[in-house]
């Protein structure tokens, strides 16, 4: 099963070339673009008609809850933990040996030779999530412009953020608690 986790390079790759697709052809492939709005205004369109802030909190919540979720279950946990265990031994090596540079530079080296692998591991929940995650964002720029129209003026999160800025810090906020609580590395 965690060979199953490992996640692969050009799997990565193709589906990064899906999502650009979607997300440069949104305009023009209406049956597509027509389709996420039929999913999406009657469901988070709904809820951020209903009161902006407080849905779009909600819709960044259950977005980060869904990612924790892939990410746990996608991903060789152990051997990412592994690795970051790893890492931290490296990095406290190469404080002890600081004044020799040749010693410093074998660490550093050793701790370069993870990165891979890591972010191998890491990178597999983009297969699950990258193409929703584009739809998504395509039409929150779609449903954030027609309010911008009606209003006359930009959306804007208590008074000053736009619905991205908003919505990554959120995500950071509650992806650092919610993997935490779930263990996910």
């Amino acid at each position: 099963m965690a060979k199953n986790k490992e996640g692969s390079f050009k799997m990565i790759m193709i589906f990064m070339v899906i999502t650009m697709l979607i997300a440069f052809n949104w305009d023009k492939w209406a049956w597509m673009k027509n389709g996420i709005h039929a999913v999406f205004n009657p469901t988070v369109g709904a809820l951020l008609n209903w009161n902006l802030t407080i849905g779009m909190l909600i819709t960044v919540l259950v977005i980060s809850i869904l990612m924790t979720i892939v990410q746990k279950y996608t991903t060789n946990q152990e051997e990412l933990k592994s690795i970051k265990k790893e890492q931290k031994e490296l990095q406290k090596q190469m404080k002890e040996f600081k004044e020799h540079p040749e010693k410093m530079m074998h660490l550093q080296k050793k701790q370069m030779a993870l990165m891979p692998k890591q972010m191998k591991l890491s990178m597999r929940t983009i297969i699950y999530t990258g193409i929703p995650f584009v739809l998504l964002f395509r039409w929150f720029s779609d449903y954030f412009l027609s309010l911008s129209e009606v209003t006359g003026e930009p959306v804007r999160f208590f008074g000053f953020m736009g619905w991205f800025i908003f919505y990554l810090i959120g995500t950071v906020v509650f992806s650092s608690i919610l993997k935490k609580y779930m263990k996910v590395v």
